[in-house]
């Protein structure tokens, strides 16, 4: 499974760890993905969407 959202297609991005010393390393930047049951061309399917995406409506939740 890709890290990416069904909808958007938001995935992780990458940057920096910086300490005090003021060192850099890499990581990730995850986005907030859920699970969730949602219709998808009138079929029920478990998808990974992002609470942005599910927030503002651009799904349906299956019931």
């Amino acid at each position: 499974m890709s890290y990416k959202c069904y909808v958007c297609g938001k995935g992780s991005s990458s940057g920096n760890t910086v300490s005090h010393s003021n060192k850099a390393t890499k990581r990730l930047f995850r986005p907030n993905l859920q699970e969730l049951r949602i219709v998808v061309n009138g079929k029920k399917t478990k998808e990974y969407v992002c609470t942005s995406c599910i927030r503002s409506g651009k799904i349906q939740k299956a019931i």
